[in-house]
């Protein structure tokens, strides 16, 4: 199924030292009417795959989106020019990626690197996870939680899987803090007969910037 997908690139006169989370915070508030942009509806967060996810890579900022989100993030280009958050960043260059983007089950193996911090235990999991003591037991169980996060992210776009998913992992652990809670992360790469656009995020935390994904082939 082609899915509409882009990023906005936006880069500044300065390194940006804040959390993606700032920059969602803003950008939400200085557009309030436009839910889509900060996944709220009158203060209640929508219980959905978010379209539009904030993240800082490699000290740009990139605000990556599907279908609806795109236009959402189109419509405002024009009225950034500046960030208002701890510091203030004046916008020097805003570009649009704009594909269509088929996710579908791949013939082939499809390798990707986890290029930020993948939130994949909550409380009930992390308690499971922490009572596994074989390595590759742990890695099995990772995996399901992967499988489980694409299933999730299809299912809310109406992507019908009719092949059984698999995935191998290389992963690596570090402490992550979201929401002021310090939690389990995982970066690393992995392998999966599912394709999956760049820079969207997998696991809890996505519209905060968790969970980015990229094409090995991209990155190289």
């Amino acid at each position: 199924m082609k899915i509409k997908t882009g990023y906005l690139l936006l880069k500044t006169d300065k390194k940006v030292n804040e959390t993606p989370s700032k920059i969602r915070g803003y950008i939400g508030n200085k557009f309030k009417e436009n839910r889509i942009l900060h996944n709220h509806d009158n203060q209640e967060l929508l219980y959905r795959y978010p379209l539009v996810q904030y993240k800082i890579i490699e000290n740009s900022i990139i605000i990556f989106a599907l279908e609806e989100g795109l236009t959402a993030i189109k419509n405002i280009t024009n009225d950034l020019e500046e960030l208002h958050l701890k510091n203030t960043y004046n916008i020097t260059e805003k570009i649009i990626y704009e594909k269509n983007f088929r996710m579908e089950e791949s013939e082939k193996q499809q390798s990707y690197k986890i290029i930020t911090p993948w939130l994949a235990l909550n409380q009930k999991n992390y308690k499971k996870y922490k009572e596994i003591k074989d390595q590759k037991e742990k890695k099995i169980f990772l995996n399901k939680i992967l499988i489980g996060n694409i299933l999730s992210m299809c299912k809310s776009f109406g992507i019908m899987v009719n092949k059984r998913l698999m995935v191998k992992s290389y992963l690596n652990i570090e402490d992550v803090e979201y929401k002021s809670v310090i939690l389990k992360g995982f970066t690393g790469e992995f392998q999966t007969n599912f394709k999956l656009p760049d820079y969207m995020g997998l696991g809890k935390g996505v519209s905060h910037g968790y969970g980015t994904i990229i094409n090995k082939k991209t990155s190289e």
